[in-house]
């Protein structure tokens, strides 16, 4: 994988010290703490505002936390797109999503430690379902799944549950929504999660393919 901040010693605990402030200025806190493993696939939910990207660079680096994560190509267009590169960013092609699915694996199995972020929903935008690339990349990896979340009605984003995937997409993927079932975007509305109740009866994904 390309080099990252995350590798850059000072520049790490720099960032570590600015996001401790940064987020105690927006009146933020994190909550967990990241799993002591190699390997894993953390998902980022829900995803609803552009606002979600720099709460998560933060909690990231105050976790101290050498974290790769996905965003649309467009954002890695100049100028920016080495500053995201630098920061962890993959650019991903949203027309070839088996390709990255694939492309994901092979990462695995090719770097001994790596943490890759994921949102389900894939967009900002108002979504009715999740995309399961991420379930699919973790199984295939034999990596667990991270619960990531940012909750805006508790303004506490952090760690959950570890999941580690059976191969069971139908009983995994309800087992996996149900930790989100009370955890609140800065816009619900947007979310695929935003009607559904605590019973998890509804939860919608779509399956890659």
């Amino acid at each position: 994988m390309h080099r990252t901040v995350f590798s850059t010693h000072v520049i790490k605990s720099l960032l570590y010290w600015i996001s401790l402030v940064f987020l105690k200025v927006i009146g933020w806190r994190k909550e967990g703490k990241m799993p002591d493993i190699p390997q894993y696939v953390i998902i980022a939910a829900p995803h609803t505002t552009n606002w979600d990207l720099p709460i998560t660079l933060a909690l990231a680096f105050s976790f101290k936390c050498n974290v790769y994560w996905m965003g649309k190509d467009t954002i890695f267009k100049p100028p920016f797109g080495a500053i995201m590169k630098f920061l962890g960013g993959i650019s991903i092609d949203r027309s070839t999503s088996s390709n990255v699915v694939e492309q994901s694996i092979q990462a695995f199995r090719e770097n001994n430690r790596l943490v890759l972020v994921i949102p389900p929903e894939g967009t900002r935008q108002n979504v009715s379902y999740w995309k399961t690339g991420f379930y699919y990349i973790a199984n295939g990896a034999n990596v667990p799944i991270v619960m990531g979340f940012l909750d805006y009605k508790r303004k506490v984003g952090g760690i959950g549950h570890i999941f580690q995937p059976t191969g069971d997409i139908d009983a995994d993927m309800v087992a996996i929504q149900s930790f989100y079932a009370t955890v609140s975007g800065k816009y619900p509305e947007k979310s695929s999660l935003a009607d559904i109740s605590p019973d998890i009866k509804g939860f919608l994904y779509r399956k890659a393919g």
